[in-house]
């Protein structure tokens, strides 16, 4: 009988545990979690604050009772102390008994790591204060719902995907906002300048106070219950604060017992195995192989975590199923404005010391004669020597997200902007032009290379 322990149990410990069972119904399977929940869907957070949720229990697609069913032996609200993934033991204890929880001990013989990733907590004067408030798991959501009830002002820190939903909600909601980041753009590491431009124009135009290019030094508890987050050129003072800078893998229990990035992302080869035998890892706590460099890299997306967590339970027993590599393929709305990224951004490249070629369009997404249309911005990047597709971003008015995944496709597939300028794309008067916009971007690219 093989015993399997999967630690951590968000989106690729649920989806690990699930397809190990599938596939290895008899085998045991034990399943450690330190919250009560499992499968929280984080992104819904900002659209939860904002209302836009029919059902806060239907942000979880999971439950301890269903992977128990499937037949795991479920350890919620417990903490893994130690692993040793040579020895194949872990100690564990029960996190209801307080302190006086004894320690017990398993032993396994396939381990998957799957424990995540944890906000990112700068070590700024008065972090801990209780008004300043992280956004990641299912208690930090019940928290800013809590708060965003009665509040008038908030200060969102990061403006990332999280950070600038965040922010959107509460600007549609009557919170008088302000968006911090250390760099000088919303968004800035997910889209180039002439995309985020219009990002900083939709906040602006919202009320959204954007202090930009300044980072956070200080947070002061004020006497009327505000906290006044403090940076290098101002201060703003709100009855919250929300902390969303981004996150790195929690990876602490296999520090030094497996190979890791600097930053602690797990390496993990073509099927998810570690450096260490029957040691797999999957999710924010893991590398994915990142096609547009052809490079480890950490990229902690829920996308990332699923398909991760099933090749698990694929490729545990034996090598079976290759990895394909993610694109970081994404999107968000913003009030009107739709945006969609896959693979690289000029500033991402330049970031991993790359040379790419950016080409831009701005061109109705579909015909004049329709009663009503509306720009699309393109932007594609591609490598000047190989004339391979690298990135795509796209911005509008209309849903334009279907496009990144077309760029994902295409950089999966090793096309040229040659060939992405040639591909049979629909056309159709209610959805695009008789050149679509993708095709439209290749083609302007092929002209200037």
């Amino acid at each position: 009988m093989t015993t399997v322990a999967v630690i951590g149990c968000t989106h690729a410990g649920t989806f690990a545990a699930t397809s190990i069972l599938a596939e290895h119904p008899d085998w045991t399977v034990h399943v450690f979690e330190r919250n009560g929940t499992l499968s929280f869907l984080s992104c819904g957070i900002a659209l939860w604050v904002g209302d836009h949720v029919s059902d806060p229990k239907k942000m979880f697609y999971s439950s301890p009772e269903a992977l128990a069913q499937a037949g795991a032996t479920m350890h919620m609200r417990t903490d893994v102390t130690s692993v040793d993934p040579v020895g194949k033991t872990l100690t564990y204890r029960s996190l209801e008994g307080g302190d006086s929880a004894s320690e017990e001990t398993l032993a396994f013989d396939k381990l998957v790591v799957t424990t995540g990733s944890r906000p990112v907590i700068p070590p700024i004067p008065g972090i801990d204060s209780p008004h300043v408030l992280l956004c990641k798991n299912w208690d930090h959501a019940i928290a800013i719902k809590e708060k965003a009830k009665s509040a008038k002002s908030a200060v969102v820190i990061g403006s990332g995907y999280i950070g600038a939903e965040i922010a959107e909600q509460f600007s549609l909601t009557g919170v008088t906002t302000t968006l911090v980041d250390g760099l000088d753009r919303p968004l800035a590491n997910n889209f180039d300048k002439t995309i985020t431009d219009q990002v900083a124009a939709a906040f602006e135009e919202h009320g959204v106070t954007l202090a930009l290019g300044q980072k956070v030094v200080e947070f002061r508890d004020n006497d009327d219950d505000t906290v006044t987050v403090v940076t290098e050129k101002g201060e703003y003072t709100a009855e919250m604060a929300i902390l969303a800078v981004g996150f790195l893998p929690n990876t602490d229990l296999l520090k030094g017992k497996v190979d890791m990035l600097p930053n602690g992302a797990i390496i993990v080869d073509d099927y998810m195995q570690a450096s260490v035998p029957d040691v797999y890892a999957a999710g924010d706590s893991a590398t994915v192989f990142y096609n547009p460099t052809g490079k480890h890299d950490y990229i902690p997306l829920a996308t990332n975590a699923v398909r991760q967590g099933l090749l698990v339970g694929r490729n545990i027993e034996k090598p079976t199923v290759k990895y394909m590599g993610t694109q970081a393929t994404s999107a968000v709305q913003l009030y009107d404005l739709s945006l969609a990224a896959s693979g690289l951004t000029q500033a991402g490249a330049e970031r991993r010391g790359l040379t790419v070629r950016e080409t831009s369009l701005v061109d109705d997404y579909r015909p004049d004669f329709m009663l009503t249309t509306t720009p699309v911005t393109s932007i594609l990047t591609w490598d000047p020597e190989t004339r391979r597709v690298k990135g795509g971003q796209f911005c509008s008015k209309a849903d334009i997200s279907g496009a990144a995944n077309v760029i994902s496709m295409a950089i999966q597939a090793g096309f040229t902007i040659d060939q992405l300028a040639n591909v049979d794309f629909l056309f159709q008067p209610n959805f695009d032009k008789p050149v679509y916009y993708v095709g439209a971007v290749a083609m302007k690219a092929a002209a200037e290379a």
